[in-house]
């Protein structure tokens, strides 16, 4: 018969393996928090107002309030193609980025996740004032953020649906130069190029800066307006063996989306702040006004014009016909969270 010291030891272990189990019950991820040691992580974004969730989490230090005894260390990059080609790298373990490199990381290896949204909006094609019609658009030279990235992507299937060819070298009916978005404020207003199809605040600073207006609002081309311009991409093997820190990283993305809706003048001075501390460069409080207008900031990952890209690219030939990007999304700490704190699931 089992002593009576022999009986405590068991009923201890077995109490410790239900409060184990009951820690567990969310599919593992808050024993994982318990038993795994502080991780940083490293976060990469963009100096666009369209990476506002972004900048309002660092600037504001909500993503470390959110991350408490885990690290914090950013990265900025100037667009989606150099920040997927650091996540898959291994040099960053997520990055709020467009659409289109998401779509192009996850072609390539399977190797990462959209796990939430964060901008809808935000994104428009400027010219100069004498280019009022699409047939004013041959011969021109106009600029993108990169070769591949959303907004490029944006430009040449508009090209293409109007008739106008564009090749990834430079030639044909449409010349596109793609380069950083600082360059092209500065080549538009030295009469360089004629245009540039770009995210926000540049679209803004190319009209009020440069004196050009907008072509083409990207909003016009997608069904009530609404796709994704900015969503939170993550390596699959950091959210596999760190689910604790990612989810707290959403929280903290949900709190800068909270703060940006609830205190719009201050996330305005963050946003401004944060994009002045990457470009060197100032906004004035009218572009951010008028940028700010044209984006709605959201956790909900607006799947459907993520799709809806991915067909775009295939048609211009950025993209494989017969790319797949089942299995891209993986929304599970985003809908945890969403519903810890009343709201609704978002869906995939």
């Amino acid at each position: 018969m089992p002593s009576r010291r022999t009986l405590t030891l068991l009923a201890a272990a077995v109490a410790a393996v239900l409060l184990l189990t009951a820690c567990g019950g969310d599919g593992g991820t808050a024993a994982a928090a318990s038993n795994s040691k502080p991780v940083t992580v490293r976060l990469g974004y963009f100096a666009n107002i369209t990476h506002a969730p972004a900048i309002v989490g660092i600037e504001g230090g909500l993503f470390q309030d959110a991350l408490g005894a885990d690290g914090l260390k950013t990265f900025a990059f100037n667009a989606g193609p150099e920040a997927s080609e650091a996540l898959l790298s291994g040099a960053i373990d997520a990055t709020f980025i467009g659409p289109n490199p998401s779509i192009n990381a996850y072609a390539k290896s399977k190797a990462v996740r959209i796990i939430a949204g964060a901008t809808s909006g935000g994104a428009s094609f400027v010219t100069r004032s004498g280019i009022t019609k699409d047939s004013d658009l041959k011969g021109k030279t106009f600029s993108t953020p990169q070769l591949g990235n959303t907004q490029d992507v944006a430009l040449r299937y508009y090209l293409e649906r109007h008739g106008l060819s564009a090749d990834t070298s430079g030639g044909g009916d449409v010349h596109i130069r793609p380069q950083q978005n600082s360059s092209t404020l500065d080549q538009f207003k030295a009469g360089q190029i004629d245009g540039a199809w770009v995210p926000e605040p540049w679209a803004t600073r190319l009209v009020v800066e440069g004196g050009g207006h907008v072509f083409v609002d990207e909003a016009t081309q997608w069904p009530g307006g609404r796709f994704v311009t900015t969503n939170l991409l993550v390596r699959a093997d950091f959210l596999a063996k760190h689910p604790a820190a990612v989810e707290r990283l959403l929280r903290g993305e949900l709190d800068a989306i909270r703060l940006i809706t609830s205190k719009p003048a201050k996330a305005k001075q963050l946003v401004g702040a944060g994009i002045v501390k990457i470009t060197g460069k100032n906004i004035t409080a009218e572009e951010t006004d008028r940028a700010w207008s044209r984006m709605t900031f959201t956790a909900d990952p607006i799947a459907a014009s993520l799709r809806g890209s991915a067909k775009h690219a295939a048609d211009v030939e950025l993209l494989p016909a017969d790319t797949s990007i089942k299995g891209i999304y993986d929304l599970r700490l985003l809908n945890k969270v969403l519903t810890a704190r009343g709201g609704s699931k978002v869906r995939s």
